[in-house]
């Protein structure tokens, strides 16, 4: 039984032989014609390898350009962002400073004194809400990063360089100065 699966297999493959058309078989005559048809459809298989493989680095490069290009745009966007918040604080700040005044002066047990200090409170505590952080000096050296010095005054109290008092208070937000402390510096 084995021998009959097998001689079948044979004659199968017998016929599959003869299906091939003739200018497909290689002889002596057409050897030579049908290896330059093969080297030829290789140097085409190799160029259609190499374009597909130029248009996907392409590809891959523009990809690439529109993702930083998306990048670099939230970036400026935020940046934007920033900076337009911290020109509106800029111009909140002088109110606050003037409500920081009234209250250093009120009168004692004063009602509107009270509802003055509660405003300058919820004020601060919206521009902090929003990031904004008060720059500390008082007693630490001055740095021209964060203090603007308007004067250099002599003092026993205060080791050289370092700030005596704060004449106007100074803002951070975020990592940018909105406005520098104003400070008087010890010599």
């Amino acid at each position: 039984m084995t021998e009959k699966k097998h001689h079948h297999k044979e004659k199968k493959h017998e016929e599959e032989v003869t299906d091939v058309p003739a200018e497909a078989v290689i002889t002596p005559e057409n050897g030579g014609q049908l290896s330059a048809e093969i080297d030829a459809l290789k140097r085409q298989l190799e160029d259609a390898e190499t374009k597909l493989a130029d248009s996907i680095e392409g590809w891959q490069r523009s990809v690439a350009d529109f993702q930083n290009y998306k990048k670099r745009i939230e970036r400026d966007r935020d940046a934007e962002k920033a900076m337009m918040k911290g020109d509106l604080i800029k111009k909140v700040l002088p109110a606050l400073d003037d409500l920081e005044r009234a209250l250093q002066n009120r009168p004692a047990e004063n009602n509107w004194a009270d509802g003055i200090e509660l405003i300058a409170r919820k004020l601060q505590n919206l521009l902090e809400a929003e990031g904004m952080k008060r720059i500390e000096a008082e007693g630490l050296e001055f740095d021209p990063n964060f203090h603007e010095a308007i004067s250099h005054e002599p003092n026993d109290q205060v080791e050289s360089g370092h700030v005596i008092a704060i004449v106007q208070n100074g803002y951070i937000l975020g990592e940018r100065v909105i406005r520098p402390a104003l400070v008087r510096v010890a010599q």
